[in-house]
Order: C-alpha cells, then structure tokens, then sequence
C-alpha cells in the first residue's frame, strides 16, 4: 500500500499505491503511512519528506469497505479506530523533518487532512478538493485542527458546512496550497522547491519548524523577545551559523558540518510548546 524512496540528498518520496482505489484510507493504510513518517523522520540521512499518491487522484479519503465495517463497530471501537487516524495526522504534524504534499487530481476528507498536516504543499491546476462529511452526517473531526490551522476557520466554515467541491485556484487563496502549476510540471516543481531546501543547514531547517510553533501561540512580550534573541544567538555561534555565513561572505556554496545530520540531541534537549 505504501510506496517509499530515499535518494542521494535524503529525499524520501512516500507514495500511497492504492490507485484501484484513489487512494482512500483503511486501517493498513494509515497504519502503515504512520510507521513510514515516524521511521523517516528519525532517520538522520532524511532531510525531507514529500507525500504522493499513485494514479490520477492524490487520495479519496474514507475507503467504502472500510467505512462499512465501521458501521457495525460499537462507540469504544469507533472511538480506537478513529484514534489511530488521529495519530497519523499529529505525526505528520509534528515530524522534525520538513513536509512536503505533492497533489494532483482529487482529494476528500481526511486526503485534505493529509495535506494540511504537512508543512506546505504544491498541486497540479486540475485538483480539486472536498471536505464532504456532513453530507454523510459525519464530521472532519480529527483533520479538522491541521485544516483550521492552514486555512483558517473562515474559509473551514464554508467548505466544512457546504461540503462543496473547490478548485486549486480556491485551495491557494484559502492557504491549503502554496502553488498551482500544470499537471505535466509538478514532478519539476516539487523538484525546483527540493532542490532549495537541501540546500540549506539541515538543523537551522528544523530549529525554524519548532520556532515556528512556538511564535504562533504566544503572545509577544518581553520572555519571548529574550528567547527570540536567545535562539538567533545560539545560531549564529553554530557550527553551522557559522559555516554558512562564512560561505556568503566568501561567495561558495556551505559545506554543512557534519554534525548537522544528528538531530536527537537538539530535538531531546528542547522540547516543543
């Protein structure tokens, strides 16, 4: 069900290979993706994970088979079930390693939960997306925190409560995407955006992920212009701070320290807000 790669750079490619069914989610599938991301996120040759799905459609969501087995479950194994979906969506939430979705054709419920997980993501001008589960008296429940977070609970209200099918152009504006190319291009794309991110310090990459997720929950008062201040400092005394501004002074390409591949120390010793 699962399709993986690793190159050279440290590209891992997950890809979900259930085109039979564009892709739709069941027990295997989630349990198998979330065991990929977590392997490849504490592996110290990854440098980023870019989320794929096989065929004409990036992911159907809720797979029918599966979601008729669910019917006959009783609330504790609805609750389980659902619990498991969960923890995909928060590990692909919260890997150390920058996410990237790669959509083309179709994506529905929790397949727009995949990609609100990750940390950006590119799609082709002929996607569509559907966030459809009042239609079925059901709710976007466990995707919802990661959708919210990328587009914000306006545009959520209307594409939660209308279910109505939007396009890539409406993707873009509300956030979900960050770009729009021809279906024969998002292969080159992705690649284009790769390429500049393998560029850059590995560890500086994962310091600004968890910045990130700091500064956004917390107010801006005097404990966090320090720790801002703090956090520049420590970069700049670096190994890697200090190679990279020496490359731009000296007009090269950075040669990373070696040491940036080991991130268990860094991720261990500073625990997310």
């Amino acid at each position: 069900m699962i399709k993986q790669h690793i190159d050279e750079r440290g590209v891992a490619t997950v890809t979900m290979d259930r085109e039979d069914v564009h892709n739709a989610f069941d027990a295997q599938l989630i349990s198998e993706l979330t065991k990929t991301f977590q392997l490849l996120d504490d592996d110290e040759k990854v440098r980023i994970i870019c989320l794929k799905g096989s065929g004409k459609n990036f992911s159907a969501g809720a797979d029918l088979n599966w979601m008729k087995e669910m019917a006959n479950y009783s609330w504790d194994e609805n609750y389980q079930d659902s619990l498991k979906l969960a923890s995909l969506m928060s590990t692909i939430a919260n890997c150390k390693k920058p996410t990237m979705a790669i959509v083309q054709g179709a994506s529905f419920g929790g397949g727009v939960g995949l990609i609100a997980a990750c940390d950006f993501a590119i799609c082709s001008d002929n996607a569509s997306f559907c966030l459809s589960e009042v239609r079925l008296g059901l709710i976007p429940s466990v995707i919802s925190p990661y959708v919210v977070k990328a587009i914000g609970s306006r545009a959520a209200s209307r594409y939660f409560i209308s279910a109505e099918i939007f396009s890539a152009e409406d993707a873009l504006k509300s956030g979900l995407v960050s770009e729009i190319c021809h279906l024969d291009e998002l292969e080159k794309v992705a690649e284009h955006l790769v390429g500049l991110i393998t560029a850059n310090a590995p560890l500086a990459i994962i310091e600004v992920k968890k910045l990130i997720k700091r500064v956004e929950v917390l107010p801006i008062n005097e404990e966090m212009i320090r720790d801002t201040a703090q956090k520049i400092a420590d970069r700049r005394a670096s190994p890697e701070g200090k190679e990279g501004v020496s490359a731009f002074l000296e007009k090269r390409e950075p040669q990373w320290p070696q040491e940036s591949n080991n991130v268990t120390d860094l991720v261990d010793g500073d625990a997310d807000v």
